[in-house]
């Protein structure tokens, strides 16, 4: 794992070597995942009970270096807004913490130990990871005091492992096939990749026939994310911690950086500003249930993720029965032109519609 870096540093970046560099990315990316996900064989069976049982409509990880107040935030939001869910977890040695936020119940849990060296596959790091990339949302918490160096080496850690921060997938078309070798079509012009490129990067994963459609001008990091296919996309949320030590013309200028959120959880100042950014990035859809003949219960919605909206969704999310007795929803809201109006199953909810299931 050092040698392959070392290599590409020392290779000069022009057009003749691109396809060179290309291919010590896709020997990289190979010899990173074999670390991620470890060879079967041998009974040991995996890992002891790790995972913490994902409760709530999201999950949050809290990502951070030791000492940057990852604690104290999570106890003072858990402790503010709810109760604190305390499991019985020696391995993580972290409580996990739950919120109630405009209805929807969220998930707080301090991953320890993501940072020393976790993606070269030391200590713990390899289960911290496998549960960092079923969060909805992480939070980087860094110290305002020094921010950019931690958060330049966090970022590795997670980009090592096929977590992308706020990023979406790559637009591009790869479809394997039996025989008529690599067919590149590009609809827009690309800088970096071309066909000998393209044909060096799949060579490497042993792939000689494939038609791959590049729809933005791509990189050869985006072909080898594409072609692992084990990438997760989640959004993520700077926090500046610790700002009661900084002035307020410092104070300004962090403001202006993208994804970021300045607190100081000893204080708890800015919380309101930090709990309104997570929902925005969660982009939860609640939707509040209505009984026949009854109003609506605007207590406790119904939370959905963003991209799972249908009606179909919501019937799944009370009970996989109550699709097989569905007749039709009478729904009021955004998502329909009159109110109420009578949906089938593939109608799209959108947040804080208000829903009435007609059974057969």
């Amino acid at each position: 794992l050092v040698a392959v870096p070392l290599q590409m540093a020392r290779t000069q970046k022009n057009k003749a070597t691109a396809h060179h560099l290309g291919l010590l990315k896709a020997r990289l990316a190979k010899l990173r995942r074999e670390l991620i996900t470890p060879k079967g064989g041998g009974g040991g069976g995996p890992g002891e009970g790790f995972d913490v049982a994902k409760t709530g409509d999201a999950r949050i990880g809290f990502v951070g270096f030791p000492s940057v107040g990852k604690s104290t935030l999570l106890s003072n939001l858990a402790g503010v807004y709810s109760e604190v869910a305390a499991y019985e977890f020696t391995t993580l040695t972290t409580v996990p913490g739950v919120i109630r936020y405009k209805g929807a119940k969220i998930q707080l849990l301090d991953l320890p130990g993501i940072i020393e060296g976790a993606k070269d596959g030391k200590g713990r790091g390899r289960q911290v990871i496998a549960v960092a990339r079923t969060c909805n949302l992480i939070l980087i918490v860094l110290d305002v005091l020094k921010p950019l160096g931690h958060k330049k080496i966090i970022e590795n850690e997670l980009e090592g492992f096929g977590i992308r921060l706020n990023s979406k997938p790559p637009n591009i078309g790869f479809k394997k096939k039996d025989k008529g070798g690599i067919n590149l079509t590009a609809t827009c012009p690309q800088s970096e990749l071309d066909t000998e490129t393209v044909k060096s990067i799949l060579a490497e994963y042993k792939i000689h026939n494939a038609d791959v459609t590049l729809r933005s001008d791509a990189t050869a990091d985006d072909l080898i994310d594409v072609v692992e296919g084990n990438r997760v996309y989640i959004p993520c949320i700077y926090v500046l911690n610790k700002i009661d030590q900084i002035s307020i013309e410092e104070l300004d200028i962090i403001y202006k950086v993208p994804h970021c959120v300045p607190i100081s959880a000893h204080h708890r100042w800015n919380f309101d500003d930090l709990l309104e950014k997570i929902w925005d990035y969660l982009k939860l859809v609640r939707i509040y249930t209505k009984p026949k003949g009854q109003l609506p219960d605007y207590t406790s919605p119904v939370v959905l993720p963003y991209c799972k909206t249908t009606v179909e969704d919501f019937c799944m999310k009370i009970h996989k029965n109550l699709i097989k007795d569905f007749k039709y929803a009478l729904v009021w809201g955004s998502s329909v032109k009159h109110n109420p109006q009578k949906v089938g199953k593939d109608h799209t909810l959108e947040d804080e519609d208000v829903i009435q299931i007609v059974k057969k």
